[in-house]
């Protein structure tokens, strides 16, 4: 980029002298602005800037001394060097006059063209050194602006001290993040500011001087704040220590981001992962608890199978309900349409009458095992054993305690309930942690549960989306689907999940292929085996296994998706594929294969 031209004016009465320095003085860069007199040369010196003025003493009207004077009694010309220049001799007064008057030189005429070129060249030098410290200062302006500005809206808040502790900077988002004004801070020392709680401001101040002492540094560390409105932040704060590079003095700034959000996250999810340690470890205990006691209970190995895997396919039920509202409550009509599977019951053999109730998680998975029990005995032996019997379940709350009748009529006469067995001690075991109790009462017609306990009434959470149920395939439609299926792909991480998949299918005379573990192990045995059905777990180590079920569904192979997961999870595209919900039964199996056999499927399995 050419230098920016510096201008210089020439004011002479006579055109001639002016040619002569227009000669004179053609300096590369350089425009000479010419004026016949005084008048002239006041009007351009309004309108124009001149690094240096050439003023001829004698003309008429007023004089170079006379024009020199007035442009030093005005702001816009007073800094502009004027050169005298004359052809009369003069005595030393007549030069003091010039000076006095403002000039930086006085030549007399006729000129030495080398002297006065090398003169006007140092001026002209000057001229452009100063521009260039203009422009580099404008330059420094602005970038001081930008950063200011960014600092400002930054989401750090930025704090400048001086050597002495001294709030030196104190930019907007300081403003922001501690609620106090930048003309309340300023010069405050930091150890009395009010942001810093009392027990951490004397170890702050420490870590401020230690960091001061040590020069070019920078550090990191965690300390509370308190905000203008009393309230209690968290935040990382950056230190930046430099020290003067023109004395002693040295600054440190610091960065502050507010984390108080993710030091709260951080807390909830430590609490989380605790509680659900110890919900975990609870479950375990429970399920270890069941399968003791089923086995001491059993008659048998069948027995001991059918009794166990419907107790835990009851925690199963109740935990999906608990998880439909964020493990906050269960519905008491949802439990107990999940423990009766109504939709196998005909509606006029079974009465609910009841509003609804919402049980917290713990009470809900108790009750949803005593209601097990309830409808698996109703089926087995009482009224829903034989084709006339009727159930009819009745509850409310009074003071605070729930109170729940379960009365079956109709049905084979009983004549007493197992005081000692596994059944009654799970019922009114289940009710003692929670302070509640059961009674029964046996009598020709049938028999009468009445059981009361405490619950605290909750908010009721909004409805969740219910899962179509799939109504249970005829037992003779398994035949059928042995028939024409005879290769199952298992596509599930799981090892012990895969062995008993592969166990039911065998034990049905079905070919197992896999398992696949992985989305690419899945995708090569589909090209490799072309098999006939595929159970897909929903899940594969954090891995989607979105894509195997967009290659089944290109391909036209039936499959089902073997998960813990709820319909919701899944892709609109997938949501009316059946679902093998874990934990299942060797039943649930055989009912998903029949479902697989009559493909498409146009409703899901809850």
């Amino acid at each position: 980029m050419p230098p920016e031209t510096i201008r210089i004016l020439a004011v002479d009465d006579v055109a001639a002298n002016l040619a002569a320095l227009q000669a004179a003085l053609d300096l590369p860069g350089v425009e000479m602005v010419q004026a016949g007199g005084a008048i002239e040369a006041l009007e351009l010196l309004l309108h124009g800037d001149f690094a240096l003025a050439l003023l001829d003493v004698q003309m008429p009207e007023m004089d170079g001394f006379e024009l020199a004077e007035l442009m030093r009694s005005t702001e816009r010309t007073r800094g502009i060097p004027i050169i005298f220049l004359t052809a009369v001799a003069t005595d030393e007064q007549r030069r003091f006059q010039g000076f006095e008057a403002g000039g930086v030189d006085y030549l007399l005429k006729p000129l030495d063209i080398t002297v006065l070129r090398s003169k006007v060249s140092v001026f002209v030098e000057l001229a452009r050194q100063r521009r260039e410290l203009a422009r580099q200062r404008d330059e420094l302006g602005a970038a001081l602006g930008r950063l200011r500005a960014h600092g400002d809206n930054s989401p750090l808040a930025v704090i400048e001290l001086d050597a002495d502790g001294r709030i030196i900077t104190w930019a907007e988002g300081a403003v922001r993040l501690f609620g106090l004004d930048a003309g309340a801070m300023l010069g405050t020392r930091i150890a009395d500011a009010a942001f810093l709680p009392a027990d951490m401001r004397t170890s702050f101040m420490t870590a401020i001087a230690d960091l001061l002492a040590e020069g070019d540094c920078r550090e990191m560390q965690c300390h509370r704040f308190i905000r203008a409105d009393g309230a209690v932040g968290h935040g990382e704060w950056y230190y930046s220590s430099l020290s003067g590079k023109a004395g002693p003095t040295r600054t440190l700034m610091l960065q502050v981001q507010d984390v108080t959000e993710r030091h709260l996250a951080e807390e909830t999810q430590r609490l989380l992962v605790g509680e659900l340690n110890h919900r975990v470890k609870n479950t375990l205990a429970t399920v270890q608890a069941m399968a003791s006691l089923s086995l001491k209970r059993a008659r048998s190995l069948p027995q001991f199978e059918e009794n166990f895997t419907g107790r835990l396919q009851s925690m199963s039920r109740a935990h999906a309900l608990l998880s439909a509202t964020t493990w906050s409550s269960a519905s008491l009509r949802r439990l107990i349409a999940d423990q009766l599977a109504i939709g196998t019951v005909p509606e006029e053999r079974l009465r609910l009458e009841g509003a609804d109730v919402h049980l917290p998680p713990e009470l809900a998975l108790r009750f949803a095992l005593v209601l097990h029990e309830l409808a698996t005995n109703a089926h087995k032996y009482g009224a829903l054993s034989g084709a006339a019997g009727q159930v009819a379940v009745s509850w409310h709350i009074a003071d605070g305690t729930l109170h729940f009748c379960w009365s079956e009529s109709g049905g084979p006469l009983i004549e007493a309930v197992d005081r000692r067995g596994f059944g009654f001690e799970l019922i009114t075991g289940s009710l003692r942690p929670s302070g509640g109790r059961a009674d029964v009462d046996v009598h020709r017609e049938g028999l009468t549960w009445r059981i009361a306990m405490p619950v605290e009434e909750a908010d009721q959470p909004a409805p969740a989306v219910e899962q179509q149920t799939q109504p249970v395939a005829p037992a003779s439609s398994l035949a059928g689907s042995a028939r024409r299926l005879s290769r199952v792909l298992i596509v599930e991480d799981e090892p012990l999940v895969a062995m008993e998949l592969a166990l039911e299918l065998e034990d049905l005379g079905l070919v197992t292929l896999g398992p696949a573990t992985s989305c690419r192990q899945a995708l090569d045995l589909l090209a490799a085996e072309a098999p006939d059905a595929v159970l897909l777990d929903g899940n594969l180590n954090g891995e989607p296994v979105i894509p195997v079920a967009e290659a089944l569904a290109q391909s036209g192979t039936p499959f089902a998706f073997v998960t813990g997961y709820s319909m919701e999870q899944f892709p609109a595209e997938f949501r009316d594929r059946p679902i093998l919900s874990k934990p299942f039964t060797g039943a649930d199996l055989r009912r998903i294969l029949a479902l697989l056999e009559g493909e498409p499927v146009t409703a899901t399995v809850a």
